[in-house]
């Protein structure tokens, strides 16, 4: 292999690990934000096996990161056991990233079951802060700039309206750009247009699917990756085997 064809293996590799690492800082930041979402809004969803794609995606982050720094050094150093400990490395990126798209994968097409309590939660509001439901809800529509369940008139069929609403919805509904709101339905333009359970779907929905691209962007980076390390390893002499001499035996 020439000088010049093993200089730019080593610069194609140095550039992978830039992209390994840019890859590692999104998926990170996406498992990231998952376990975050689930965190605040726990008590909205089903079960927590949701949560699996985000902890499967901050493993693979973190070895993603770490390979991307074995990469450079593998590029700067001739060393067979530096480049095979890489390789192994972006093996064991690549099952976590299958795994973490699976489920992700999984997870998306159950979304809407799995915030199945949502109408619960809603139904228990008493609008006491002291309610960890109510606080809940509350945090909820502040949060994610939302009103009810779909929208502002799945208020109407809770017992909170019907007993002490007084013919309002809870000023959380309110759009924040509007301070003259108190949560009247008479001026319902004032109140955030969105249901909370449609905007959390899409927030979920999202991440979702950015894990799964992610793994796919990740799998081709790791071809190029491989392919890369192939080439060096290829040009290691093989270690020849002799007779030691007796005086070593």
């Amino acid at each position: 292999m020439g000088e010049t064809r093993r200089r730019a293996l080593k610069i194609v590799i140095q550039i992978t690990c830039q992209f390994l690492w840019l890859a590692g800082l999104v998926v990170g930041l996406s498992g990231m934000y998952l376990l975050l979402n689930y965190r605040h809004n726990g008590i909205f969803f089903a079960h927590t096996y949701i949560i699996l794609p985000a902890c499967l995606a901050l493993a693979s982050a973190t070895l993603l990161l770490a390979s991307g720094g074995l990469g450079i050094w593998v590029s700067l150093r001739k060393s067979a056991l530096l480049q095979g400990v890489f390789v192994y490395l972006l093996v064991m990126v690549f099952c976590l990233e299958a795994t973490a798209a699976a489920l992700a994968y999984v997870n998306a097409g159950k979304v809407d079951s799995e915030l199945a309590p949502f109408s619960s939660v809603f139904q228990r509001y008493t609008g006491s802060s002291q309610d960890p439901y109510s606080d809940a809800v509350d945090a909820t529509q502040k949060e994610l700039q939302c009103c009810g369940i779909y929208d502002y008139r799945d208020w109407l069929a809770t017992p909170w309206f019907n007993h002490s609403g007084q013919g309002s919805v809870p000023r959380s509904c309110c759009n924040s750009t509007y301070h003259t709101c108190n949560g009247t339905l008479e001026l319902p333009g004032l109140l955030y247009p969105k249901g909370c359970q449609v905007k959390l779907e899409e927030a979920l929905l999202f991440v979702l699917h950015l894990i799964i691209w992610s793994a796919l962007a990740v799998v081709l980076v790791e071809t190029v990756g491989f392919v890369s390390v192939a080439q060096l390893m290829s040009d290691q002499p093989l270690l020849e085997y002799g007779i030691l001499d007796r005086e070593w035996a």
